[in-house]
């Protein structure tokens, strides 16, 4: 009895304190919110537009405009494309009556051992060009030698072999041995599924401008001489090799640009036995470089000359390799046997509808023809040839000093 007094007694003194039941759990719950939100201690519900337990639900159309904002689609941002190929290149292949000796065999000629160190490195790239100089008219047409040259048509099957896809015939032995040399040389090209530029079985052939198309990339190809040792191209044909004539040349680049995004031009031009390039070879590449080509690869002074990057007018950039030396050649010393491979990769990027072509990681690696003709290596690899291989990886970085000699750095 006392025990049930004394709780009547603690109750009635709580509640004329003004502190009931429901007050108390009032500060219990607001107790808890602020430690759940420290930073709104001194910000009323109000304040944050945070409606109370008893406010009237918002209108329905307010619902609907904010269901409205919060469905808005974001515009996804597009990413650009890439795409990616290699191009390599090769100099001068002159097939000298020592070059097809040492190639010789029972039963016709065997070019394949002659290029069997080199395929690992030429079949890499994803185009790999080669200057086809002497013309393959082949053994029916009696093979011949400097000054005149006429060439086994067995050197085509080991080129494509070793993973050559383009060759140029632009150069000034093409018209040695006359028209039906040309011609044989052509058609063997054609039977081997080789493309080719810079000679042509007539006017219409000469027209079809060479593309290749790799990764998503549209190559074109075109190749000029500087003449061809005073033979005369005859006038009522004229396809039979492409001379360096800047007219056409500018208009062919036209053409090649409706139909590829990369162009490359092939120029067999400069001094032999030269480490340099004149004051033509610069105006040329000057002149091609304004009119937006993309890579120009030299040939004919037989040694190698620098590679070098050229702006164009445009502000566009353009890869230049002056001369890639003798890649396969019966010429002996003085730089004469030393040749290579230059590569350059190639991206394309389309963005925004626009399209850019880069060109970057420019590399080359040097090379060098056996004594005996037989075969060629890496200049890297021959113990005798230190120095030299020193030598040339200054000589042909001096301009750009970013080339990589990509096969041991």
């Amino acid at each position: 009895m006392n025990l049930i007094l004394s709780i009547l007694l603690v109750v009635s003194f709580l509640w004329i304190q003004g502190c009931g039941p429901v007050e108390l759990r009032e500060k219990s719950t607001m107790a808890f919110e602020v430690q759940q939100q420290p930073r709104l201690q001194t910000t009323s519900p109000q304040d944050l537009n945070i409606p109370s337990e008893n406010a009237s639900p918002p209108a329905s159309d307010t619902i609907s405009q904010s269901k409205s904002v919060d469905s808005t689609p974001i515009a996804p941002s597009v990413e650009p494309e890439i795409y990616k190929a290699k191009l390599a290149a090769v100099g001068d292949i002159l097939i000298h009556s020592t070059v097809y000796k040492a190639a010789q065999t029972h039963n016709g000629y065997n070019f394949n051992p002659t290029f069997s160190n080199m395929k690992p490195y030429l079949s890499q790239a994803d185009i790999t060009l080669a200057n086809q100089e002497s013309m393959i008219g082949g053994v029916k047409h009696g093979l011949s030698t400097y000054p005149s040259f006429n060439s086994p048509q067995q050197i085509g099957d080991a080129l494509k072999e070793a993973g050559i896809d383009m060759v140029t015939v632009a150069n000034n032995h093409t018209l040695d041995r006359g028209e039906k040399i040309i011609q044989s040389a052509l058609q063997y090209w054609d039977q081997l599924g080789v493309p080719y530029t810079g000679a042509f079985k007539d006017k219409s052939d000469q027209q079809h401008i060479r593309l290749l198309v790799k990764n998503g990339i549209t190559f074109s190809f075109l190749a000029y001489t500087y003449g061809t040792n005073g033979i005369p191209v005859p006038k009522e044909k004229p396809y039979l090799v492409n001379l360096i004539d800047l007219t056409k040349i500018k208009q062919e680049v036209a053409l090649a640009k409706q139909q590829s995004d990369v162009i490359v031009v092939s120029l067999h031009f400069g001094e032999e036995y030269t480490t340099t390039p004149n004051a033509y070879q610069k105006k040329i590449v000057q002149a091609l470089a304004d009119e937006g080509v993309h890579i120009i690869i030299g040939h004919h002074p037989h040694v190698l000359q620098p590679t070098a990057w050229v702006e164009g007018k445009g502000g566009n950039r353009t890869f230049v390799a002056y001369s890639l030396g003798n890649f396969l050649s019966g010429q002996r010393g003085s730089l004469k046997d030393i040749g290579g491979i230059v590569q350059i990769e190639v991206e394309k990027e389309i963005n925004d509808g626009k399209t850019l072509i880069h060109l970057i990681n420019p590399a080359f690696v040097p090379t060098w023809v056996s004594k005996d003709l037989k075969t060629i290596h890496l200049l890297q690899d021959v113990k005798s040839k230190k120095q030299e291989f020193e030598k040339i990886r200054q000589h042909m970085k001096q301009w750009m000093p970013e080339l990589k000699f990509y096969f041991f750095e």
